[in-house]
């Protein structure tokens, strides 16, 4: 199949179908066949075998030849499907998604970012998937592609938006306690409207630091409105007693700027008491500038 005709989503449903169709026929054909040699040829109808037969080189021939082929042709279109997957079209416009616990970042060949997907309707994407600390997995059901991101080397898969809308994004391979809420979407645009999209300037955050916590992902773990999850809630969180677990003894902690810059530098080194020790290293991923925008954004939630 040439996937500058098919999309990702026609290959894999086709294959699907046929393979689905086959099996419900022979199914179907089996069970009457069955059905009626169970009817026809029972003890009260025949007590004594009437032939004398001992083989038929064309039933043998049929049963043999009959079932190779149609496994052939599903290998036949299950090959051509993934073939018709792996091979990129050209012209494909190039995304590179970035996997971390537990959050995903979208990087533009313009060097934007944005935590959701955006893509132009009706142009073959191509994404890069690198994975910044364990194994992931990105899966957009709408377009039938799954690829696992692994650490150390870069994967890729390809699809195409036929029509405008949002479509959901998960990790498939479980990768931490905050798994379950590494989702996000694929928003598929007109191409005019991308073109627009690329070229404007991130928006000022309402308040600093806002746009470095969707950056990083920092809200899969934690909150701004006191809910619980994974990782301590924002809401409050500067100027109050926090206790903390160093070097295995337990301690009494005032939140301040420098708390919380050796928290997201050296996470592992003070595990807050009562949440688990799963936070990345944020050393030598997060600017010094992206770093005084959080202080600033964390002290205006108090």
């Amino acid at each position: 199949m040439n996937p500058q005709l098919i999309n990702t989503t026609e290959t894999v449903d086709f294959a699907f179908w046929y393979i689905t169709i086959i099996c419900l026929v022979m199914l179907g054909a089996i069970t009457v066949a069955m059905i009626y040699f169970c009817i026809r040829y029972h003890r009260s109808r025949a007590p004594r075998p009437t032939s004398d037969a001992h083989g038929s080189l064309f039933l043998e021939l049929t049963w043999t030849l009959t079932p190779t082929l149609i496994v052939m042709s599903m290998f036949w279109y299950g090959w051509s499907g993934y073939m018709g997957l792996r091979n990129v079209p050209e012209g494909a416009y190039e995304i590179t998604a970035k996997a971390r616990m537990w959050g995903w970042t979208f990087v533009y060949p313009s060097g934007k970012t944005a935590s959701k997907m955006v893509v132009p309707v009706g142009k073959p994407v191509k994404v890069t998937i690198v994975a910044e600390d364990v194994l992931h997995g990105l899966f957009i059901p709408a377009f039938r592609v799954k690829k696992d991101a692994i650490p150390g080397r870069e994967t890729q898969l390809w699809f195409s938006a036929r029509e405008a809308g949002s479509y959901d994004l998960f990790c498939t391979e479980y990768c931490g306690l905050g798994h379950s809420s590494m989702i996000s979407t694929v928003e598929a645009i007109p191409e005019e409207e991308f073109a627009t999209w690329l070229t404007q300037k991130v928006e000022k955050a309402s308040l600093p630091g806002q746009e470095v916590i969707e950056k990083y992902g920092c809200l899969g773990c934690h909150s701004v409105d006191g809910t619980k999850r994974t990782g301590p809630t924002f809401k409050g969180l500067w100027g109050r007693e926090q206790a903390v677990k160093r070097g295995g003894q337990e301690l009494n902690l005032m939140v301040d700027s420098d708390y919380l810059r050796r928290s997201i530098l050296r996470s592992n080194a003070e595990i807050v008491k009562g949440y688990p020790a799963v936070m990345p290293v944020f050393e030598g991923r997060i600017t010094e500038d992206e770093l005084n925008h959080l202080m600033t954004y964390l002290e205006k939630l108090r």
